[in-house]
């Protein structure tokens, strides 16, 4: 049973769907998984103390709050609180939120495209996804967000929060933020339908291709297969001299693409693992002999917002010594959530496994180390001075090898470049320099 992984539980930006049944980012959908080996009664009897207790405070509840109640909303309320206790991915998903939770699994949705996770009881940003409302309002992974249209969210749950970013397409919302213990800010955003490209590519420069996943989706394994073709066909049908993989700020998605992804890279060897209690929760992914990628030099590209499924790609590739990791650490979600249907729509969410990478690591509340550290930083560039050269004194003497003079008013200087994605992102450029050098060194 194919499985998925991700970030947060009903986050705005993911809940991928993948295979039949149905498959969740971070979460694995079944329509009956086998329960744990039963225990018997004489080692677990019933906690009837506590059941009486229980029924008390509902009778309580009933009889003394200021305002009616049902024992339906008393129920639902006692059973999303023992989910919501266990650890921040489980969850009890109503008819509303388990439906959202499934169409998002196309890779279309409403809402702002972020995921989101609580810290401090804030809503925190994850990471934004690329070409939606929260990336193009400059948004940034880390954020927390303090007030929705002025409310504020401390103390609010994630569906809670979900609940209140999402609305029509076209409609306005009023975000308040902390960015790094600085002062709130707000940010107007509208909202809109989000379409997810989840690969891109092309090339940096001629040899030099980039490749960017911004979350793993259910075709993401062969959209990539498509871009390293693409990038071969656009580099005259030559094998490229390297190839930056960015994963960073990619919050997660399918583990199966996750895995058809890492087996671009790889020609053999395990991939991931993972292990838990109940049935189909311990499996292994291993890699084919092919190579699409052809074996060319790889740097690979995270931060603070690549989790989970992206952390898969990384951590195996690591491992592998495939590419060269560079960045800042990843999230750290290595846990594996199954969803469970119930009846009446709805359905459980809960941890069932944690996920290793092939030497054994685990990921969970710790991340993936980049092999070089490069943080994000802005980058500027000064204008040259025009500095008087060799070839511009009179009577200068010819190149003995009959090469073209190069003076300092620029002539033989190549003509401008259009803006190139290297030219502002620091942490690019430094991975294009690296295989750049790499390439020097192997002699190409």
């Amino acid at each position: 049973m194919p499985q998925t992984f991700r970030p947060t539980s009903l986050a705005l930006a993911l809940a991928l769907l993948i295979g039949s049944p149905a498959l969740l980012a971070s979460e694995k959908t079944v329509e009956k998984v086998a329960a744990p080996a039963p225990i018997s009664d004489d080692k677990a009897p019933l906690p009837l103390e506590e059941l009486r207790t229980f029924a008390e405070v509902m009778d309580r509840i009933k009889a003394a709050y200021v305002e009616p109640v049902d024992d339906k909303t008393l129920l639902e309320n006692a059973i999303k609180g023992m989910l919501s206790n266990l650890d921040p991915h489980s969850a009890y998903l109503e008819p509303e939120a388990y439906a959202e939770l499934q169409e998002s699994t196309s890779g279309e949705f409403g809402g702002l495209g972020v995921e989101v996770g609580i810290e401090d009881g804030f809503i925190k940003i994850i990471s934004p996804i690329d070409d939606t409302p929260a990336s193009q309002a400059g948004i940034q992974p880390g954020d927390l967000i303090i007030k929705i249209d002025g409310q504020p969210t401390k103390g609010l749950s994630m569906t809670e929060a979900v609940d209140k970013m999402r609305g029509k397409a076209g409609s306005k919302i009023f975000l308040t933020l902390v960015r790094e213990g600085g002062q709130p800010f707000d940010v107007e955003l509208i909202r809109a339908v989000i379409k997810v490209k989840s690969v891109k590519s092309q090339l940096l420069e001629d040899h030099y291709g980039y490749l960017r996943i911004s979350q793993f989706q259910v075709n993401s394994g062969e959209e990539v297969g498509k871009a390293l073709a693409a990038l071969k066909k656009q580099n005259d049908g030559k094998k490229l001299r390297g190839i930056v993989l960015d994963l960073r700020n990619n919050p997660g998605g399918v583990l199966q693409a996750a895995v058809e992804v890492t087996d671009h890279f790889l020609k053999k060897g395990l991939i991931v693992y993972t292990k838990g209690r109940i049935a189909n929760s311990e499996l292994r992914f291993s890699a084919d002999p092919a190579d699409a990628s052809e074996g060319v030099p790889l740097v690979v590209l995270i931060n603070g917002g690549s989790a989970s499924a992206s952390e898969i790609v990384a951590g195996a590739l690591q491992d592998h010594k495939r590419g060269v990791l560079m960045g800042t650490d990843s999230f750290g979600k290595g846990s594996v959530q199954t969803v469970l249907p119930l009846n009446n729509d709805r359905a459980l969410k809960i941890t069932t496994a944690l996920y290793f990478t092939p030497n054994g690591r685990s990921i969970q509340a710790q991340g993936i180390v980049p092999d070089i550290e490069v943080s994000r930083a802005k980058v500027t560039r000064e204008q040259d001075d025009e500095n008087f050269k060799e070839a511009d004194l009179a009577g200068h003497l010819g190149n003995g090898n009959g090469g073209a003079d190069k003076p300092s008013n620029g002539k033989g200087k190549a003509a401008a470049q259009s803006p190139r994605p290297q030219d502002d992102d620091f942490q690019l450029s430094q991975a294009l320099n690296l295989l750049k050098g790499l390439s020097v060194t192997r002699g190409e």
